[in-house]
Formats: C-alpha cells, sequence, structure tokens
C-alpha cells in the first residue's frame, strides 16, 4: 500500500495486523520450543525457532490446561493457529491453539514424561509395594457400577471367596473429569473401617479412553494409599501408569479378582487333604509309641522285676561285708597305734619314775616344782609326791652337792 500522507504508528500497526490476520487466520508449523516462560496466569509464552528462523508464540491458559503432555524447552512440535499483531511492541505471535509433539503422539509423550518424573520419585520402586492379604475380608472396587468390568469381578470374587465383603465405590472411568473422581474414589475407600484390598481399574478400550489412570492425581493417589491396591486396566497389553504405581499388576480386571482371594473350593480341598495327612500321621506315631511301649514292656526291668531287687540286694550285701571288714581292719589298726602310743605314753610318766623310789617335791603356796636346794629356805612349808600318797613337810635345813658353793 503506497500512501503520500504520513499515518500514525497506531494506524500502520493496525493495518499490519488487519493485513497478516486475514492472511493468516490459521497456520500450522513446525519448530522447537526455546525460552518457555510459565506466566502466574497459566499462560504459556515461548519461541519456536529453527536453524534460521525464529517467532514468538504464545498459548492462553484456557488451550494449556487441554496439553495432554508437557510443554519444555528442546521439544519439537507442530502448533496450529493464527498470527496476531501485539501493537504495544509492534511485534508479531503466533496465537497457539492446538500442540502435538512431533513425530510421536501427544498422550505417548504425555505418558512418558509421567513416567519419568514418577520413577525419578521412586514411585515405582518395589520395597515400597505392599503385601495383599491372603484372605481379605472386606474389598472395595472403584469402577464405574455399570460397566463389564466390575460384573466380571463380582461374579469371580463371590465365586471363589464367598467370605468377603465386596462394596463398590462407583467412578467415571473414562472422559476429562474421570481421573480427579478416580482419585477421589480411592481416597475415600481407604476411610472404610477395616478394609483389606482395594481394586481399581477398568475393561479394555483405546488410549483416550484409558488415559484417566495415566494421570498423575490418580497415580500420586495410589501411591499414597494405606491399603494394598491391584490396578486392572485395559487388557494385557495396556501398560498404563496406575499399574506401575499400583502394589501389583492384574492384566485384566478378572486377573485382579482372581488374585485378590483364595479360591474356597480349592481351600477346602487343600484342607481335607491335610486333614487326611495329619490324621495318617497320627496314625503311623500312635502305632510307633505302642511299638516302642511293648518293647520295653517286654525288657526285663519289667517282666521280672524282683530279680533286678534281688541284684541291688546282693551288691548292698556285698557292700555291707566290705564296710565291716574295712572298719574292722581300721579300728584293728588304731587300737594298736593306740596301745604303742600309751606304752611310750607310760615309758615316760613320772609315776613310773617314783616307782623306782624317787620323789616330786614342790612349794606348798605356790605349787612349783623344786629342783634345787637354793631354791627353798629354811622353814618353808613344801610337799612332797611320792610313788603312793604325798607328805608335807617343813625344811630344818639344806644341803648343797659339792659341785654348789651355796
Amino acid at each position: 500500500m503506497t500512501s503520500t500522507s504520513p499515518v500514525t504508528v497506531s494506524e500502520l500497526t493496525r493495518e499490519i495486523r488487519d493485513l497478516l490476520q486475514a492472511n493468516f487466520d490459521s497456520v500450522a508449523c513446525v519448530g522447537e520450543v526455546s525460552n518457555l516462560i510459565r506466566a502466574r496466569s497459566g499462560h504459556l509464552y515461548f519461541t519456536l525457532k529453527d536453524d534460521k528462523a525464529q517467532i514468538s508464540a504464545v498459548m492462553w491458559k484456557s488451550r494449556a490446561e487441554r496439553l495432554k503432555f508437557d510443554l519444555q524447552d528442546g521439544l519439537e512440535i507442530v502448533v496450529m493457529g493464527p498470527i496476531e499483531v501485539y501493537p504495544p511492541r509492534g511485534s508479531y505471535q503466533l496465537i497457539v491453539e492446538r500442540a502435538f509433539p512431533q513425530g510421536i503422539g501427544p498422550l505417548e509423550l504425555a505418558f512418558r514424561q509421567l513416567q519419568e518424573k514418577l520413577a525419578a520419585e521412586g514411585l515405582f520402586d518395589t520395597d515400597r509395594k505392599k503385601p495383599l492379604p491372603r484372605f481379605p475380608r472386606k474389598i472395595v472396587l472403584v469402577t464405574s457400577p455399570t460397566g463389564a468390568a466390575v460384573r466380571d469381578m463380582l461374579q469371580v470374587l463371590t465365586k471363589r471367596w464367598s467370605l468377603a465383603e465386596i462394596i463398590v465405590v462407583p467412578v467415571p472411568v473414562q472422559g476429562a473429569t474421570a481421573a480427579p473422581q478416580i482419585a477421589r474414589g480411592i481416597e475415600l475407600a481407604g476411610r472404610i473401617p477395616d478394609l483389606d484390598l482395594i481394586i481399581t481399574g477398568r475393561g479394555g478400550g483405546s488410549l483416550e479412553d484409558l488415559w484417566p489412570f495415566n494421570e498423575e492425581v490418580v497415580a500420586r493417589a495410589i501411591a499414597a494409599s494405606r491399603i494394598p491396591i491391584i490396578s486392572a486396566v485395559g487388557h494385557e497389553i495396556d501398560v498404563s501408569i496406575a499399574d506401575l504405581v499400583a502394589d501389583r499388576r492384574a492384566l485384566t480386571p478378572t486377573e485382579a479378582a482372581e488374585m485378590s482371594v483364595p479360591d474356597q473350593a480349592e481351600l477346602l480341598s487343600f484342607l481335607g487333604e491335610t486333614r487326611g495327612r495329619l490324621r495318617q500321621l497320627l496314625i503311623n506315631q500312635a502305632r510307633q509309641a505302642r511299638f516302642v511301649i511293648e518293647s520295653l514292656a517286654n525288657r526285663r526291668l519289667f517282666t521280672r522285676p524282683g530279680e533286678l531287687f534281688s541284684d541291688v540286694r546282693r551288691r548292698l550285701d556285698e557292700l555291707d561285708e566290705q564296710l565291716n571288714r574295712r572298719m574292722r581292719d581300721r579300728c584293728e589298726q588304731s587300737q594298736s597305734r593306740l596301745q604303742l602310743a600309751a606304752s611310750q605314753l607310760d615309758a615316760l610318766s613320772p609315776l613310773r619314775v617314783l616307782a623306782r623310789g624317787y620323789s616330786l617335791t614342790r612349794d606348798a603356796e605356790t605349787g612349783a616344782t623344786l629342783r634345787s636346794a637354793d631354791q627353798i629356805e629354811i622353814g618353808q612349808t613344801v610337799k612332797t609326791k611320792l610313788a603312793s600318797g604325798e607328805i608335807t613337810c617343813e625344811v630344818k635345813q639344806r644341803e648343797f652337792t659339792s659341785s654348789n658353793n651355796n
């Protein structure tokens, strides 16, 4: 457009905007995401570029919330939307209404991204998974109350294990609002008293149909449950995020019901067989005990107990005889030693000396033995012990031997 009269910046910008919007009301563009900014308002601002050029892009909150995958720098995507001019900066930008990852479906990309995120947090680790109860008494099914899956599970559970109480927490298992309701159903199920097991899932379908079980809110509800959870989503080839987080994964809802409870008929048969084996074992033990008792009863101790006492009495008599003999020998030896000691003592006895004519003189007052004349004073009273009898004397005179000058 050519004009000889000048226009204002606003007018020029408006003309450019009208021109762009008229010719680029809907474009499809492929490029790499860079400089991604997540505004607090929920809008996404980023640059879409290739190796030769770049263009600013924005995705408003209403559109961003519908993304199944996580937009991030370095991701190559295909976007669709109009080109608009932003007058305050005089720049143009791509208004992204739809976005798809290049070379891979958005749901597949979202699955991989969430799988990597939760795996890094350890939500798939086997050491955090809880064991299933062997004989559950109360089971909750968090699923659609009208689907074929719930009918199959109820049929299998009641047939295999009629002792369990089955409670159904109804939730939608398909659609945009299903995931938060499934998570809420798992949370409510965990509040039921005396609950032993939770089964959640649904029958087969497309990836879009099964997608609520790939949502992060469901995965975290399963991980937070204190009650063991079995996940049974789709068919054998379908693997969901819920399957990876749950304590056990079942290939189908029917298999989930089978693995959650024992087979009552098989258990009764096993108990019957066990009872028979225990009965036969007790019979064998009784026979063995009887054989042992009969063997003991035929021993000499029980058949001729008197002989045992005879041997004991004979042995006691022998021991008594040996004891008496040894006592006699000991007494004779002691008597001989006593006689010898008596003879020796008698030979040393002062009475023997006195019998040969000697006497023993002592001080009459103190009783001290007097051995020398110089121990005696004139007029002192002494007592003299003879071989027979004793005399009391008063000293009149002292005489000393020639060897004593006193």
